[in-house]
């Protein structure tokens, strides 16, 4: 998963590139059809989508890296509490 900003007119749009584990398809996605849940460990903390190609569910692992690109591409983020 990479972040590539592209300009959209006046105001910076956030491009991703993915690829599904399903169908293998690779496509680009824009912030709005990416959802990123950070949790209180790396098991919690994922980024998801939908395919475009296939319409498959879509859930993978966000690291330090990809939670800072999502964010800064503006994903819309929720942040899981523990039940502690």
């Amino acid at each position: 998963m990479g972040g590539d900003v592209r300009d959209a007119g006046r105001a910076m749009a956030a491009i991703f590139r993915a690829a599904c584990p399903d169908c293998r398809g690779r496509f680009e996605l824009a912030a709005g059809a990416l959802r990123l849940a950070i949790g209180a460990s790396r098991r919690t903390t994922f980024y998801s989508f939908t395919c475009p190609d296939c319409g498959a569910a879509v859930r993978k692992p966000a690291g330090e890296r990809i939670i800072e690109l999502l964010t800064g591409g503006g994903v819309r983020t929720l942040r899981l509490h523990s039940s502690v």
